[in-house]
């Protein structure tokens, strides 16, 4: 009986300094950041996983260490520092969530070690690889809804005027932009609400430079791509709706609106939106939309709260004649499902071909329909909650996806990605 305890004692011994050595955390950041925690991360798939987005609860973190400070930490994993960052999901003004990116082999289990001191705080250097703002001009005034001189200025925040309409020239590219390293997005703060994408070139950061040289100058190629979708009067992607008399209806008639930039991140960025007296018919609700997207992705997340009895949310594709509508309902062992439509819909030129996809859930999804102008999705809320994701994908990016084939295997993969999450145990 003493040989074997000895034996295991040894074991585990070995197993410590095995683990500590292959770690081989810097001393320099160890002194830094003295306390320690370690947390496992498990790629349940047989499929390799690029820029994963691995989403920690700060509380869970907290009951296994309660002196963690959220405000002050280092990631470490496989002899290297990952990038990550604390965020404030739900805008409550505490930081709930840490994100971290990082790539995961088939089936690989990862143990993430965060250091962090209890007291103070300090910020980490990473590359950006998300964005999101909100620029308007100040220093002019509205004449006849048409915002004369002024300069733009990006702010946090904005309780859209009733002055504001569409084609004011008020705010720079019409509404807010958020971006990762892959595509960028912007919808209209005005009264059609709808979502637009942005192709880009190259993975920089570009959003900040768009809309500079000219109101409208991103509907012209430039180095770093520009505006590729037409949206008209249509949902665009994915864009927020009611469907009313045989018919999607955007968010169009409301009270007032307000917006706001919660995160504008290195690797995670977050826009909310508050629509107050959103009218459709009989119908009126005050309505809250999040949008946010993380660093190496294509997908949006839209996360909407409804104040409010509504019969149902829709959303939904623009129509394009060149194009092919693409279906998959979710399996009996998934949650998730798409519509998506791939072809000749992209403004950059005749041979451009461009994907689009909203992704849904299940127990959400009541049944797919169209008008006119939409292929369309009518989900039922649940708790007064609705979460989908919207993404683009255009076969002028970097190494970016060529054909429908292509875009349908991505597709697929990316819906294996959100039926199995990265498991993460405290």
């Amino acid at each position: 009986m003493k040989v074997l305890i000895r034996f295991c004692l040894l074991s585990l011994l070995f197993i410590f300094f095995r683990c500590d050595s292959e770690d081989k955390i810097p001393l320099n950041l160890k002194k830094e950041y003295p306390e320690a925690l370690t947390i496992s991360a498990k790629n349940g798939l047989s499929l390799s996983r690029e820029d994963a987005a691995v989403m920690l609860d700060v509380i869970k973190i907290k009951e296994k260490s309660p002196v963690f400070n959220e405000k002050a930490f280092v990631v470490w994993c496989d002899k290297e520092e990952l990038p990550s960052e604390a965020i404030d999901s739900d805008g409550d003004g505490r930081l709930d969530r840490i994100i971290i990116i990082s790539d995961f082999k088939p089936k690989e289990q990862k143990m993430i070690r965060l250091l962090y001191i209890q007291i103070g705080e300090k910020i980490r250097e990473y590359p950006k690889r998300t964005q999101a703002e909100l620029s308007h001009k100040v220093g002019g005034q509205f004449v006849n809804r048409k915002y004369q001189g002024g300069t733009f200025q990006n702010v946090q925040f904005l309780r859209v005027p009733p002055e504001h309409t569409d084609h004011s020239s008020f705010i720079r590219y019409e509404g807010p932009g958020w971006e990762s390293d892959k595509v960028g997005y912007r919808f209209y703060l005005d009264w059609r609400n709808a979502i637009d994408i942005f192709g880009k070139k190259v993975p920089d950061m570009i959003l900040q430079d768009v809309g500079q040289d000219g109101f409208d100058s991103y509907h012209e190629m430039a180095d770093w791509g520009l505006d590729i979708f037409k949206v008209g009067n249509s949902f665009g992607l994915g864009s927020i709706g009611m469907w009313y008399k045989k018919k999607g209806c955007r968010v169009e008639k409301t009270d007032s609106i307000s917006c706001s930039i919660l995160e504008n991140g290195v690797i995670y960025s977050q826009i909310r939106t508050q629509y107050y007296g959103w009218k459709v018919g009989p119908c009126k609700v005050n309505l809250t939309s999040d949008l946010s997207i993380a660093a190496g992705s294509r997908l949006t997340l839209h996360h909407l709260h409804i104040e409010g009895e509504v019969d149902n949310i829709c959303t939904g594709l623009a129509k394009h004649t060149e194009t092919i509508l693409l279906l998959k309902e979710p399996q009996n062992t998934g949650e998730w499902g798409y519509m998506a439509q791939w072809g000749k819909q992209s403004l950059a030129g005749e041979d451009d071909e461009l994907g689009i996809a909203v992704l849904y859930k299940k127990s959400q999804f009541v049944q797919i329909a169209e008008d006119d102008l939409n292929h369309v999705i009518i989900l039922q809320p649940q708790n007064n909650h609705i979460h989908y994701y919207l993404l683009a994908a255009w076969d002028q990016e970097p190494e970016g996806i060529q054909t429908r084939e292509e875009f349908e295997e991505y597709l697929n993969q990316t819906i294996s990605f959100l039926n199995t999450p990265i498991e993460v145990t405290y």
